[in-house]
């Protein structure tokens, strides 16, 4: 009797083992059904980090209308004024810059440059961020210093970098343009040129560039076939094993929120303490907003620095934990404070090379071809 009970017994406790130790396997086409169901509530529960509030949390999904604030409705009038203003050189000292130029349309509205450039050719200290579906961001740049889009639209114009212009001479020379008269008068109910006026149309045009609807949205409406195997398990891996949904979830594909990633170059000329710039706050020190996945096969380089010239040197980091040396020679100096803390939340991964390529199989799903637009005429 005993030969027979102690072979069960181990069998027993192996089975234990493994289910504490394994996460549940389901079948790639289990895992098709449930994520083209069109029911999210329907899906594998996202393996979340313990610090994040489960309440709150709002898994990826498919964009919702855009939304506009109150105090700047959406006019096609008004989009069409901010759309030239936006192409529009006049705006910065030299007339050669405009917010184009960092944000060309046939580039991802990014310009795939490591770091932008700006007025007599200095380079900015940043790479240049995406203009697409950011009416979904509730703060702009990189550090978040921005709190709105109409908020955001009057920076580069002051930026020594960038446009390097006196935001009130900005302003009358575009008032001294007579073909802007009517332009105004149509968005606004008169041809008065102001900041705010000049911001509120910027910002309603840039609502306007959002992505048309992606390989990853047809695929978790219904249409099942969209997706690859391959693709399927990338993004089953995105919500689980692989921990991107932490700070890549909503529909937007960012949390909003601002981490430190273990990028910030500390004791390097390249040294960037991100959010810590605008709060003061040692805690932030490091730290810089999600940026959306949504169009991010189209938005190289890529992080803060522009460091990274693939989407597979990015998951490679992530996937080592994203080590950051300790820079022991500044221990007990006057920057011992400022020593950055990366976010708890990143540790190895350990995924294996058929489970990056899934990985990035299924993030290229959420970009869409690029698309040319009309470059409109200057008023003159």
């Amino acid at each position: 009797m005993k030969k027979i009970i102690f072979p069960i017994l181990f069998l027993l406790i192996l089975t234990a083992y493994k289910s504490v130790e394994q996460p549940d396997y389901i079948d790639i086409t289990e895992l098709r059904k449930l994520y083209s169901s069109g029911d999210s509530s329907k899906w594998p529960a996202a393996a979340l980090h313990e610090s994040i509030d489960k309440k709150a949390f709002q898994d990826i999904g498919v964009l919702s209308a855009v939304p506009y604030p109150e105090y700047n409705p959406y006019s096609k009038e008004k989009e069409a004024l901010g759309k030239i203003l936006f192409f529009d050189p006049r705006l910065s000292t030299s007339g050669q810059i405009a917010c184009a130029s960092c944000h060309n349309p046939e580039l991802g509205w990014t310009d795939n440059l490591t770091r932008s450039f700006g007025h007599d050719r200095q380079t900015g200290k940043r790479n240049s961020m995406t203009i697409l579906n950011s009416a979904y961001a509730k703060t702009l740049f990189w550090d978040g210093r921005a709190s709105s889009l109409e908020d955001q639209a009057q920076f580069p114009i002051g930026d020594p970098l960038e446009m390097n212009e006196k935001l009130t001479i900005a302003v009358d020379k575009i008032a001294k343009v007579k073909g802007y008269n009517s332009l105004f008068q149509a968005a606004f109910g008169d041809k008065k040129v102001s900041l705010q006026r000049i911001q509120y149309a910027i910002a309603t045009f840039e609502r306007s560039i959002n992505s048309p609807k992606s390989k990853f949205d047809q695929f978790v409406s219904g249409k099942s076939e969209a997706y690859t195997d391959s693709q399927v398990k990338g993004l089953h891996l995105f919500r689980t094993k692989a921990q991107c949904i932490n700070c890549h979830n909503t529909p937007y594909f960012s949390d909003n929120q601002f981490h430190n990633d273990g990028q910030t170059l500390f004791g390097t000329k390249n040294e960037d303490f991100g959010r810590y710039n605008v709060t003061k706050d040692v805690k932030d020190i490091g730290k810089f907003r999600t940026p959306t996945l949504r169009e991010v096969g189209n938005t190289r380089p890529w992080m803060h620095h522009g460091h990274f010239p693939s989407l597979l040197d990015v998951v490679e980091l992530y996937n080592g934990g994203n080590p950051s040396p300790v820079q022991k020679k500044y221990l007990g100096t006057a920057r011992d404070s400022l020593i950055p803390k990366v976010d708890p939340m990143l540790k190895k991964l350990d995924l294996s090379k058929d489970e990056i390529t899934d990985l990035l199989a299924f993030i290229e799903t959420l970009s869409t071809p690029t698309r040319r637009i009309m470059i409109p005429e200057m008023p003159k």
